[in-house]
């Protein structure tokens, strides 16, 4: 493994402060955002209501457990900018993810959420290695996608350089890498398997490039994925957490000790609850992350159910930052799948398959990583109606059900074209997903 500066740096005093004055902090600021989200969202104002609770009535951290939780449909029914709490002409950036209407859903900052989360994927940054006179190859997706530009505001923090080399075309990337000599590199952890695997395959010698440390998100990865990213480019792997609905990457991050990622407690409250109970789990014991945001202006959210599974760790870190650490997520409460960094429900797929004339609504997905990166495999099958002997009919169809689950999901997969009454059929919950991945 390449040569590691490990001294350990502190980006922001706050990281640090004891916490029982963190906790003065986050309700003070709890009690804040509840006032202002009561007064300016109608959605939220509702909510409240429904369940007779006043800002006034939020005393302690514990009240927290008084308000109304947030979901993903809840932001699909206000869509597009129905939970923003800023006149328009007080936002800055729009993002968001996909949703399974085929819109994405959407969420807001201002200049000083920007400031924010720039700051926050600084803390993660300098902790897992970053100094101002690295390089840094960002080989993240720039667009509505929250990564890259979080990423991207982080490191300009820092004061390092940046090579927004983007994601896809990966004889580039190498080509990059060789060339500008980058001492670090921020993508999804399948994607850096990529890049060191085609790398090989050209005759370049991955742990001789210059590469010395790699953030990694976006998707869900093992330790055992982390070994071999660290083996095979020789590097230091760190993991980080976020999500767009909260802020997007910098929720959470590694430091150099790799054992856990500190949460950012002065802007989240987090809650670690039973997905089928909603009460809170012991420590140490996997549980639904919820998140309350305490400083994002344009766009704060409460209680709001992430459906990401993983544990809190509350032990004093050697690093010195006194904030909790939560696990790697293990997986969801829900069906929802991480595809190469992006989430695509199960009922995604479902509505461009039956947007096309001659496929049938009976269908199986299957994932797949045969390689370093998922694979989605559809079966679909033709009515009856539609079958033909012509090998070019049968290949617009297909293509057509590319193109529809492409549009909606913007995935690039596999469809296999199935006759009628091939699949299995239930009479009972139909099973639409075979996850054949081993992830733990």
């Amino acid at each position: 493994m390449n040569s590691l500066p490990f001294e350990n740096r502190i980006w922001d005093p706050a990281e640090t402060i004891k916490p029982e004055e963190r906790q003065i902090i986050q309700l003070e600021l709890l009690k804040k955002v509840v006032e202002r989200v009561y007064n300016t969202v109608p959605f939220y104002k509702t909510s409240f209501d429904n369940l007779k609770v006043k800002p006034e009535d939020i005393n302690s951290l514990d009240d927290l457990r008084k308000l109304p939780f947030t979901v993903k449909e809840n932001l699909r029914q206000n869509y597009p900018l129905g939970l923003v709490a800023v006149p328009k002409d007080g936002l800055a950036r729009i993002h968001g993810s996909s949703g399974t209407t085929g819109k994405p859903v959407l969420v807001a900052y201002t200049h000083k959420d920007l400031e924010t989360w720039a700051n926050l994927c600084a803390r993660f940054l300098v902790a897992g290695g970053l100094r101002k006179e690295h390089f840094v190859q960002i080989s993240f997706g720039y667009g509505l996608f929250t990564g890259g530009f979080g990423l991207h505001y982080g490191v300009e923090k820092v004061g390092a350089t940046i090579i927004p080399a983007a994601s896809g075309n990966t004889a580039r990337q190498i080509l990059l890498i060789q060339d500008l000599k980058p001492d670090v590199l921020i993508c999804t952890p399948s994607y850096a398997l990529n890049i060191a695997e085609q790398a090989k395959q050209t005759g370049i010698e991955p742990k001789d490039l210059s590469l010395k440390y790699g953030h990694f998100g976006g998707e869900m990865w093992t330790e055992d994925m982390r070994k071999e990213i660290e083996e095979q480019l020789g590097i230091k792997a760190f993991n980080n957490y976020g999500l767009s609905e909260v802020i997007g990457p910098g929720v959470s991050g590694e430091c150099y000790l790799q054992n856990g990622m500190h949460i950012q407690e002065d802007h989240f409250i987090l809650e670690c609850l039973n997905p089928s109970t909603l009460e809170p789990v012991k420590e140490g014991e996997y549980g639904e992350l919820v998140f309350t945001s305490l400083t994002k202006e344009a766009f704060p959210i409460i209680r709001y159910r992430t459906r990401d599974l993983a544990y809190i760790d509350d032990s004093p870190c050697p690093c010195g930052r006194t904030t909790k650490r939560m696990s790697r997520v293990k997986g969801r409460s829900d069906d929802m799948l991480i595809i190469r960094g992006v989430n695509v429900f199960p009922s995604q797929i479902e509505e461009a398959i039956l947007q096309v004339s001659g496929i049938a609504p009976h269908y199986l997905i299957e994932v797949t990583r045969p390689g370093v990166l998922d694979e989605i495999f559809v079966k679909v099958e033709i009515q009856p109606g539609y079958i033909s002997d012509k090998m070019s009919e049968m290949q617009s169809l297909r293509d057509r059900v590319l193109r529809k689950i492409n549009e909606i999901t913007g995935l690039h997969v596999n469809v296999e074209l199935l006759p009628p009454n091939t699949l299995e059929r239930s009479t009972g919950k139909a099973c639409r997903v075979i996850d054949h991945r081993k992830i733990s």
